[in-house]
């Protein structure tokens, strides 16, 4: 069984690997500076995000393995795993990292806006490929975290760090949001018309009667993307969430089964819907008026 290294607070990686402890709170991390680093595949209790500057192989994200590229970030989140296992061997390896506690967002702004940044949930095939000014740009930013942990703190400390944290997130949202556009009109060009065909073949399948309603997620799997990169990329395509863009689906569905004389309660059930007062409250907040409504029309 491969051992997992626990990363409770910030510094239990630091630690680990031989890297100084700035903060309990933050730990900003350049691994060409490190002489002991060693491969550690963690469980995080702690957000934290990582520049590769030079490629890795046989990374872990979960239960899947991957391959890290030059000038690649990734972030994750608490209760994720990933990483390498430790072989016994010290390696020597490029790039910087940041840690940070989710006690430093309790009462603050930041805190308020973390589920804003979807990134931490995307899984490692969609991982930020960055040019060498955006790697630069976020770099800059973690030396100044870093130069600011390293001086004496006071009451200002904390507050400047986490401005500078939430600076480093808005710009991987803007060059995520610029790769999203490009990968929304390039390689996902055709994401569309296959999420229409996968919503049509779900119900062609019958798979509503053992799984209800269509999902993000069922959706996202099914096309090999993560629920919130999925997510992302329609609202890029349509200017609509994915669960929009589902739910417009199954009512134009259950307008068709109404206007050729299904009963409220028979469309609710071919649509996957529990109950039919689901149903028809669905149908009146999308379409203004109830199904019974719309029939006697």
């Amino acid at each position: 069984m491969e051992k997992i290294l626990k990363v409770h607070h910030v510094n239990d990686y630091a630690r680990y690997i031989g890297a100084p402890e700035l903060h309990p709170l933050v730990s900003v991390i350049h691994y060409d500076e490190l002489e002991h680093c060693r491969h550690s595949l963690n469980n995080y209790d702690v957000y934290a995000m990582f520049i590769g500057d030079e490629e890795l192989e046989d990374l872990s994200y979960g239960q899947l393995q991957y391959d890290l590229h030059c000038h690649a970030l990734m972030c994750v989140a608490p209760g994720q795993i990933g990483g390498k296992a430790d072989t016994g061997e010290e390696i020597h390896t490029k790039g910087w990292a940041l840690l940070f506690d989710t006690e430093l967002l309790r009462n603050s702004e930041l805190g308020r806006r973390m589920a804003d940044y979807h990134f931490f949930s995307y899984s490692t095939s969609e991982a930020l490929l960055m040019s060498p000014s955006q790697r630069q740009s976020i770099v800059t930013l973690l030396e100044q975290i870093r130069t600011e942990l390293s001086q004496e703190e006071d009451a200002h400390t904390l507050r400047i760090v986490t401005s500078l944290i939430e600076q480093v997130l808005e710009l991987i949202s803007r060059y995520y949001a610029l790769q999203l556009s490009t990968s929304a009109t390039t390689t996902n060009s055709d994401l569309l018309p296959r999420f229409e065909r996968l919503l049509q073949r779900y119900y062609d399948d019958g798979l509503q009667r053992s799984l209800g309603l269509p999902s993000v997620k069922y959706c996202a799997q099914q096309l090999f993307l993560s629920p919130n990169y999925f997510g992302d990329l329609i609202r890029e395509l349509t200017g609509e969430s994915a669960t929009s863009y589902i739910r417009r689906f199954i009512m134009q569905r259950a307008q068709s089964l109404l206007i050729s004389g299904a009963t409220i309660t028979e469309t609710a059930e071919q649509l996957g819907f529990d109950y039919p007062q689901h149903f028809t409250r669905q149908f009146k907040k999308h379409y203004g008026v109830t199904p019974s409504e719309f029939t006697r029309k």
